[in-house]
């Protein structure tokens, strides 16, 4: 069986750091910036970046509703910040007109962590990741999950700790990293903490999902 192509989709943001991430992994990754690309992939990474900027873009360069079918189609896909923004069905405090990819059944709040100065470091539980230890977090004007569908599983919180803002404070115990069938999402950026177990689960799921259509 040949080897999955993963796309990172190229329009802005942390493209760079995923694309190397995976190559790290030994997986064959590649932008994705038109939709001939989009078709040569058999999953996708969004990376972080800012939401408004690449939904704009998407619709500039036709990908938006390329982007859509594919998701509905089964495509994995991985989204990290701003990339779990745009996998969200649902948002809070959206820009005026913003659209996303969905495929979650999440309702996601932009900035929900407050503005860049606001930005923080975390060590999350994330039992689904390899070998189950905690994986320390970058947090970069972050969204969080608000509310969750039935059939999304939730794969990590916010700790009620100081690092995360004061203990018992809004950010406590929010919901920052979702999966729902082959579609990942998480608030933080992985690919700037250099920990590629979050990459490697997205693999994972890929192969599940390359392994099903079999």
């Amino acid at each position: 069986m040949a080897q999955p192509v993963i796309g990172v989709l190229a329009l802005q943001g942390d493209v760079r750091e995923h694309l190397e991430m995976l190559a790290g992994l030994g997986v064959t990754a590649t932008a994705v910036r038109s939709e001939q690309q989009l078709g040569g992939v058999d999953a996708l990474v969004i990376p972080g970046g800012e939401s408004t900027t690449m939904w704009r873009l998407a619709g500039t360069f036709g990908l938006l509703d390329p982007l859509r079918e594919r998701v509905r189609a089964g495509m994995p896909a991985y989204g990290s910040c701003a990339g779990m923004i745009l996998l969200a069905d649902r948002l809070h405090d959206a820009a005026a007109g913003q659209q996303t990819i969905g495929g979650i059944d999440v309702t996601v709040r932009r900035n929900a962590f407050g503005r860049q100065v606001d930005s923080f470091e975390a060590d999350l539980d994330f039992p689904a990741l390899a070998d189950g230890a905690p994986i320390h977090a970058v947090f970069i004007r972050a969204p969080w999950v608000e509310d969750v569908g039935a059939g999304v599983e939730v794969l990590a919180r916010v700790p009620a700790a100081p690092a995360a803002g004061e203990e018992g404070g809004p950010a406590a115990g929010r919901i920052v990293a979702v999966r729902q069938g082959s579609l990942l999402a998480t608030s933080f950026h992985p690919e700037l903490s250099g920990d590629p177990r979050v990459h490697a689960l997205f693999l994972d799921i890929v192969t599940e999902s390359v392994e099903g259509k079999g």
